[in-house]
């Protein structure tokens, strides 16, 4: 048995079973069964998986921080020779995994490191506790069935890939997990320069649940992997926060390319800073599987009446996000130009806009090929595709083969393209050039690519290496970057909030936190890490798991607010509102008048008292409060949130300063009991209580 001991942690290693036998965190055994050290694939030359971990090893040499596997006796796998080593880092423990083919006929392609097996997460559990996943905007995941019953649930990311998988960069958006108990927390993260994919997840094991840190190698055929940085497992306390603050402090000594503070960022458009509502609709149907026929908002200009009610009633400046707009087929990449009824119309539009001081931005849908639009009939590529040979510029698996893609598949038929090729990065180049070129202010660029982050692929023809990995992401931000100097005054974004590397690219994403309703809790970890450095907002609030017929819009306005992020309308083309976007059952429409005056106070009380803190601070954790509790109705009963009446987040401004926001998104007037004082939030509206 080996031991290694750090600040509040305990380990022991049994060597022969290649296993991790107990993890004390602060003298008490967190562990509800052995863990494998590692397990890892690889391929073969033609591409065929294999599989081994480190109970295959038929030999074990302990070093003086580790130990060194070799004599596999997977077939195929006799020459790999695995490394685990344990270092000390101002006392977290650091666990890194080396993986060497042996061999030149064989590709690392991923490896596990040290999936954890702690207390189920299900109600009342001994020992349980909850987890903090970095999942769209972040959640708090208290019940495991919940999660595995739902459409996000854990999934191990194979070719070709989909936009559910729990994946960094995509809908994960940061390199960690924690894990927390009332009085205490284990924090897990990979503290990797590079950014490179990794898949961050958490499954049910009998008696428990296990977290999954799998990086992918990006290796060429017989080259060795090493870890760009150690699997880190530390103590934290019981609040997401604490796990939040550790992950910060790294993340602020290694930013990604082109990240700059929002309050020291000079190229920033001037209207980034005047907290702008975001109006989305279509301009054809009604939603994404409807008829792609002209609606009552076509031509575009027909919207500026509505669009002017808006605009008087909550005093806002307007970002009109424009859905179906597409003159090829609504949400069927990659070509979009040239706008449905013709440039002049939409210019005209966007004129009109930018006379009243508004901003024009519009939906793409990120890197797919579309061969057959499922919306309009006639639009079909595959003639372009099979004569120009667009399929060298698409996704490959292992096997070399290009597949249908699982993204949208409701919407359109196709591949997905790899930005990493020369044939795909041209197709893409030539396929947005204009739409660069054409004076809008944000273009949300990566619709569907979740995060910002690019599709697996594994060609051997595209000049990338064999297997993912951090080529990926170094490839992303160089396009991305490049994208910006075409652009300078458009803004991107992606569907999701931006993940980490991509922070310094797309700089106002459609944050999707309604998503996380799905597992569990939502919580604005992606504000606590990177607020500072980028906005979001709210987004069109897609897949809300919220009832329809209960309105709990401006529960969710609030929430954004909260977090710094912009307030978004989705408009139905009779002017209502939609609860979110997608919804079908237009008979149970949201409060518009009381949807408006909560907006209007929030903007007010932004530009009066709240932007040196929602718009350039960090925020920090919360004081706790005391107030009413409100119901959130999922459609499956069992599963409502209840929630505090009252949002509140905590902020530090640039010059020191600290203070939490209240928002009261209700028809009455709340008490809350905050830092032993008592005070009312009126209906619809928020206060700024100092934090000395």
């Amino acid at each position: 048995m080996m031991i290694y001991t750090f600040s509040h942690l305990t380990l022991r290693v049994d060597p022969q079973a290649a296993a991790l036998t107990s993890l004390c965190l602060d003298g008490k055994e967190r562990l509800v069964a052995p863990c494998l050290l590692f397990s890892a694939r690889l391929r073969d030359a033609d591409g065929a998986p294999v599989l081994l971990c480190a109970k295959d090893a038929g030999g074990c040499e302990i070093t003086a921080d580790g130990l060194i596997y070799r004599d596999f006796s997977v077939p195929g796998a006799q020459s790999v020779t695995a490394t685990v080593r344990f270092s000390d880092a101002d006392g977290a423990c650091g666990v890194w995994v080396t993986l060497d083919p042996g061999s030149d006929a064989l590709c690392p392609e991923w490896v596990d490191v040290l999936p954890l097996t702690l207390p189920t997460l299900a109600a009342n559990a001994l020992g349980g506790g909850r987890i903090l996943f970095p999942y769209n905007e972040g959640v708090i995941v208290s019940d495991i069935a919940q999660r595995e019953s739902e459409w996000c649930r854990s999934m191990q990311p194979e070719y070709p890939s989909s936009g559910a998988y729990p994946v960094f960069p995509n809908m994960v958006s940061s390199q960690l997990l924690a894990y927390l108990w009332e009085d205490d927390g284990l924090y897990l993260a990979v503290h990797d320069e590079t950014r490179a994919p990794k898949g961050i997840d958490f499954y049910p094991e009998v008696g428990g649940v296990t977290l999954r840190f799998r990086l992918f190698c990006g290796c060429r055929m017989g080259q060795r992997y090493e870890m760009p940085a150690p699997l880190t497992l530390a103590r934290c306390d019981g609040r997401w926060e604490s796990a939040a603050e550790r992950y910060r402090t790294w993340f602020a000594d290694h930013l990604p390319p082109r990240a700059v503070k929002v309050s020291e960022n000079a190229a920033l458009p001037t209207w980034y800073h005047d907290l702008p509502l975001v109006v989305s609709y279509p301009v054809r149907g009604i939603h994404d599987m409807d008829e792609m026929t002209p609606n009552a908002l076509f031509p575009y200009t027909n919207a500026l009446p509505l669009l002017d009610d808006i605009r008087a009633a909550t005093d806002s400046r307007l970002l009109v996000l424009l859905m179906h707009w597409e003159g090829t087929a609504p949400w069927a990449p990659p070509y979009v130009w040239p706008p449905f009824g013709g440039v002049e119309s939409f210019n005209a539009f966007r004129a009109a806009l930018h006379e009243k001081n508004d901003l024009m931005g519009v939906y793409c849908s990120g890197f797919g090929y579309t061969i057959q639009s499922n919306l309009i009939a006639d639009y079909n590529m595959r003639e372009e595709y099979e004569c120009q040979g667009l399929e060298a510029g698409m996704c490959a698996g292992p096997d070399g083969k290009v597949a249908i893609s699982h993204i949208c598949t409701g919407q359109r038929s196709g591949y997905d393209v790899c930005p990493a090729s020369p044939v795909g990065r041209a197709l893409l180049d030539r396929a947005y050039t204009p739409l660069f070129e054409a004076d809008l202010d944000y273009v949300q660029i990566l619709d569907q690519n979740h995060g910002g982050g690019q599709y697996l692929c594994y060609s051997r023809e595209h000049g990338h290496p064999d297997a993912p990995g951090a080529w990926m992401t170094t490839n992303m931000q160089g396009m991305l970057s490049d994208w910006n100097d075409a652009a300078p005054r458009t803004l991107f974004g992606c569907e999701s909030a931006a993940a980490e590397p991509f922070i310094g690219n797309l700089l106002f994403s459609d944050n999707r936190f309604e998503l996380d309703y799905h597992i569990g809790e939502p919580v604005p970890l992606y504000a606590y890490l990177y607020h500072e450095y980028l906005h979001n907002f709210m987004g069109n609030q897609c897949c809300c798991p919220l009832r329809s017929d209960v309105d709990t819009l401006c529960y969710r306005l609030a929430y954004s607010f909260t977090a710094g992020d912009c307030m978004t309308l989705v408009l139905t083309p009779d002017g209502k509102l939609m609860p979110n976007w997608g919804t079908r059952d237009f008979e149970h429409a949201p409060d518009k008048g009381k949807a408006l005056e909560l907006i209007r106070n929030l903007t007010r009380f932004y530009r009066e008292e709240a932007a040196p803190y929602l718009g350039y601070g960090k925020m920090i954790p919360s004081m706790p409060i005391e107030c009413e509790r409100m119901t959130l109705p999922r459609y499956d009963a069992r599963r409502n949130l209840t929630q505090d009446a009252v949002l509140s987040t905590a902020w530090q401004a640039p010059d020191g300063s600290r203070a939490q926001i209240l928002v009261n998104p209700t028809d009455e007037a709340q008490r809350v009991r905050i830092g032993g004082r008592e005070l009312v939030v009126e209906a619809l509206q928020a206060v700024k209580v100092e934090i000395r």
